[in-house]
Protein backbone atom coordinates (compact mmCIF):
# COMPACT_ATOMS: atom_id res chain seq x y z
CA UNK A 1 0.00 0.00 0.00
CA UNK A 2 1.47 3.13 -0.62
CA UNK A 3 1.93 5.70 1.36
CA UNK A 4 0.20 8.93 1.18
CA UNK A 5 2.56 11.92 0.60
CA UNK A 6 1.21 13.91 3.80
CA UNK A 7 2.64 10.71 5.63
CA UNK A 8 5.66 11.71 4.78
CA UNK A 9 8.07 13.94 6.38
CA UNK A 10 8.30 17.01 4.47
CA UNK A 11 11.89 17.83 3.68
CA UNK A 12 14.00 18.98 1.12
CA UNK A 13 14.03 20.71 -2.21
CA UNK A 14 10.64 22.08 -3.15
CA UNK A 15 10.71 23.15 -6.45
CA UNK A 16 8.44 25.97 -7.86
CA UNK A 17 7.79 25.94 -11.93
CA UNK A 18 8.06 28.65 -13.63
CA UNK A 19 6.08 30.02 -17.06
CA UNK A 20 9.17 29.29 -19.64
CA UNK A 21 8.83 27.01 -22.44
CA UNK A 22 9.07 22.94 -22.40
CA UNK A 23 8.51 22.62 -18.58
CA UNK A 24 7.59 19.07 -18.69
CA UNK A 25 11.38 18.59 -19.91
CA UNK A 26 13.01 20.83 -17.36
CA UNK A 27 10.48 19.17 -14.31
CA UNK A 28 11.71 15.59 -15.46
CA UNK A 29 14.88 16.92 -15.11
CA UNK A 30 14.69 17.94 -11.55
CA UNK A 31 13.15 14.68 -10.87
CA UNK A 32 16.36 13.15 -11.80
CA UNK A 33 18.14 15.38 -9.83
CA UNK A 34 16.29 14.19 -6.64
CA UNK A 35 14.09 16.85 -6.37
CA UNK A 36 11.33 16.03 -3.18
CA UNK A 37 8.12 18.24 -3.95
CA UNK A 38 6.21 20.40 -7.24
CA UNK A 39 4.55 22.96 -6.98
CA UNK A 40 2.21 23.79 -10.42
CA UNK A 41 2.12 27.63 -10.36
CA UNK A 42 1.06 29.57 -13.71
CA UNK A 43 -0.42 33.28 -13.65
CA UNK A 44 -0.77 33.48 -17.60
CA UNK A 45 -2.45 30.43 -19.17
CA UNK A 46 -5.58 29.87 -20.03
CA UNK A 47 -8.33 27.22 -17.29
CA UNK A 48 -7.78 24.80 -19.72
CA UNK A 49 -4.04 24.80 -21.17
CA UNK A 50 -2.86 25.01 -16.92
CA UNK A 51 -5.46 21.91 -16.54
CA UNK A 52 -3.42 20.13 -19.38
CA UNK A 53 0.09 20.78 -18.12
CA UNK A 54 -1.05 20.43 -14.91
CA UNK A 55 -2.24 16.59 -15.53
CA UNK A 56 0.63 16.09 -17.50
CA UNK A 57 3.06 17.12 -14.50
CA UNK A 58 1.02 15.11 -12.10
CA UNK A 59 1.37 12.02 -14.18
CA UNK A 60 5.07 12.57 -14.76
CA UNK A 61 5.83 13.45 -11.03
CA UNK A 62 3.91 10.45 -9.44
CA UNK A 63 6.45 7.94 -11.61
CA UNK A 64 8.93 9.39 -9.64
CA UNK A 65 6.97 8.90 -6.34
CA UNK A 66 7.15 12.96 -5.91
CA UNK A 67 3.91 14.80 -5.06
CA UNK A 68 2.41 17.68 -6.82
CA UNK A 69 1.06 21.03 -5.08
CA UNK A 70 -1.04 23.47 -6.99
CA UNK A 71 -0.36 26.92 -6.21
CA UNK A 72 -3.57 29.61 -5.25
CA UNK A 73 -6.38 27.34 -7.53
CA UNK A 74 -8.43 25.18 -5.18
CA UNK A 75 -10.42 24.18 -8.17
CA UNK A 76 -7.59 22.83 -10.64
CA UNK A 77 -6.06 21.29 -7.62
CA UNK A 78 -9.82 19.11 -7.11
CA UNK A 79 -10.40 18.83 -10.82
CA UNK A 80 -7.34 17.10 -11.10
CA UNK A 81 -6.55 14.95 -8.03
CA UNK A 82 -3.71 16.88 -7.50
CA UNK A 83 -1.63 15.83 -4.12
CA UNK A 84 -2.38 19.07 -2.50
CA UNK A 85 -2.99 22.93 -2.89
CA UNK A 86 -0.47 26.01 -1.53
CA UNK A 87 -2.74 29.18 -0.29
CA UNK A 88 -2.22 32.23 -0.23
CA UNK A 89 -3.98 35.19 1.24
CA UNK A 90 -7.06 35.27 -0.87
CA UNK A 91 -7.22 31.64 -1.29
CA UNK A 92 -10.01 29.48 1.13
CA UNK A 93 -8.78 28.65 4.58
CA UNK A 94 -6.67 25.27 5.39
CA UNK A 95 -9.84 23.81 6.76
CA UNK A 96 -12.07 24.05 4.02
CA UNK A 97 -9.11 23.13 1.67
CA UNK A 98 -8.59 19.31 3.19
CA UNK A 99 -13.13 18.97 3.52
CA UNK A 100 -12.36 19.55 -0.80
CA UNK A 101 -9.22 17.54 -1.15
CA UNK A 102 -9.26 14.77 1.32
CA UNK A 103 -7.44 14.05 4.40
CA UNK A 104 -4.32 12.83 2.99
CA UNK A 105 -3.72 16.34 0.49
CA UNK A 106 -0.74 17.87 1.61
CA UNK A 107 -2.06 21.89 2.32
CA UNK A 108 0.47 24.67 2.55
CA UNK A 109 -0.03 28.15 3.35
CA UNK A 110 1.90 31.49 2.53
CA UNK A 111 2.63 33.33 6.04
CA UNK A 112 4.86 35.98 4.68
CA UNK A 113 6.87 37.83 7.49
CA UNK A 114 4.29 37.03 9.96
CA UNK A 115 4.38 34.28 12.42
CA UNK A 116 0.75 34.96 13.89
CA UNK A 117 -0.25 33.59 10.47
CA UNK A 118 1.83 30.65 10.22
CA UNK A 119 0.16 29.79 14.43
CA UNK A 120 -3.24 30.65 12.68
CA UNK A 121 -2.31 27.79 9.30
CA UNK A 122 -1.77 25.21 11.99
CA UNK A 123 -4.37 25.03 13.98
CA UNK A 124 -6.56 24.92 10.99
CA UNK A 125 -4.69 22.00 10.05
CA UNK A 126 -2.29 23.19 7.49
CA UNK A 127 0.57 20.75 6.66
CA UNK A 128 3.11 23.32 6.51
CA UNK A 129 3.74 26.82 6.47
CA UNK A 130 5.99 28.99 4.03
CA UNK A 131 7.82 32.32 4.48
CA UNK A 132 9.27 34.88 2.69
CA UNK A 133 11.05 36.70 0.75
CA UNK A 134 14.16 36.04 2.47
CA UNK A 135 16.46 37.51 -0.30
CA UNK A 136 15.13 39.86 -3.28
CA UNK A 137 13.06 37.87 -5.65
CA UNK A 138 13.20 37.77 -9.30
CA UNK A 139 10.11 36.76 -9.69
CA UNK A 140 8.15 39.03 -6.81
CA UNK A 141 10.26 41.81 -6.95
CA UNK A 142 8.15 43.60 -4.74
CA UNK A 143 7.57 40.81 -1.87
CA UNK A 144 7.73 41.80 1.50
CA UNK A 145 11.38 40.33 3.33
CA UNK A 146 11.11 37.59 5.97
CA UNK A 147 13.59 37.63 8.64
CA UNK A 148 15.64 34.41 9.55
CA UNK A 149 14.28 34.78 13.16
CA UNK A 150 10.93 33.25 12.21
CA UNK A 151 12.42 30.13 11.17
CA UNK A 152 13.84 29.66 14.32
CA UNK A 153 10.93 30.36 15.68
CA UNK A 154 8.76 28.38 14.10
CA UNK A 155 11.18 25.31 14.51
CA UNK A 156 10.65 25.88 18.14
CA UNK A 157 7.14 26.80 18.56
CA UNK A 158 5.18 24.96 15.73
CA UNK A 159 4.85 21.36 15.24
CA UNK A 160 4.52 21.77 11.33
CA UNK A 161 7.13 22.44 9.06
CA UNK A 162 8.29 25.56 7.55
CA UNK A 163 9.27 25.96 4.28
CA UNK A 164 11.58 29.10 3.28
CA UNK A 165 11.31 30.96 0.19
CA UNK A 166 12.22 34.02 -2.24
CA UNK A 167 15.56 34.04 -4.02
CA UNK A 168 17.11 31.36 -2.36
CA UNK A 169 20.39 29.54 -4.16
CA UNK A 170 22.87 26.60 -2.98
CA UNK A 171 25.27 29.17 -1.35
CA UNK A 172 22.63 31.10 0.49
CA UNK A 173 20.02 28.47 1.20
CA UNK A 174 22.28 26.34 4.02
CA UNK A 175 21.74 29.37 6.61
CA UNK A 176 18.19 28.67 6.23
CA UNK A 177 17.96 24.99 6.82
CA UNK A 178 20.44 25.62 9.78
CA UNK A 179 17.88 28.09 11.46
CA UNK A 180 15.13 25.84 10.20
CA UNK A 181 13.86 25.50 7.42
CA UNK A 182 12.69 22.01 6.53
CA UNK A 183 12.30 22.67 2.64
CA UNK A 184 13.52 25.40 0.19
CA UNK A 185 11.22 26.82 -2.03
CA UNK A 186 13.22 27.62 -5.61
CA UNK A 187 12.10 29.17 -9.10
CA UNK A 188 14.87 30.42 -10.45
CA UNK A 189 17.21 28.90 -9.02
CA UNK A 190 16.51 25.96 -10.66
CA UNK A 191 14.54 25.91 -13.43
CA UNK A 192 16.23 29.65 -14.51
CA UNK A 193 19.43 27.46 -14.28
CA UNK A 194 20.90 25.75 -17.60
CA UNK A 195 21.72 22.73 -15.83
CA UNK A 196 18.50 21.77 -13.37
CA UNK A 197 20.15 18.39 -12.37
CA UNK A 198 23.34 19.58 -11.29
CA UNK A 199 21.34 22.40 -9.28
CA UNK A 200 19.05 19.98 -7.39
CA UNK A 201 22.48 17.95 -6.72
CA UNK A 202 24.07 21.18 -4.88
CA UNK A 203 20.72 22.16 -3.19
CA UNK A 204 20.62 18.37 -2.34
CA UNK A 205 24.31 18.54 -0.54
CA UNK A 206 23.14 21.29 1.81
CA UNK A 207 19.87 19.14 3.12
CA UNK A 208 22.69 16.05 3.37
CA UNK A 209 24.98 17.84 5.52
CA UNK A 210 22.69 19.15 7.47
CA UNK A 211 21.35 15.66 8.31
CA UNK A 212 24.87 14.61 9.33
CA UNK A 213 24.98 16.73 11.69
CA UNK A 214 22.02 15.74 13.04
CA UNK A 215 22.30 13.43 16.48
Amino acid sequence: MTVPYSRRRLFGLYGITDEGPGLTRRVEQALQGGVSMIQYRDKTRTKAQREYQALELLGLCHRFGVPVIINDDLDLAISIGADGVHLGQNDPDPQTARQLLGPDSIIGVSCYNRFQLAADAQRKDADYVAFGSFFPSGTKPGAVRADIALLRRAAEELRIPAVAIGGITPENGGALIRAGAAMLAVIQGLFGQSDIGAACSRFNQLFASIKELQP
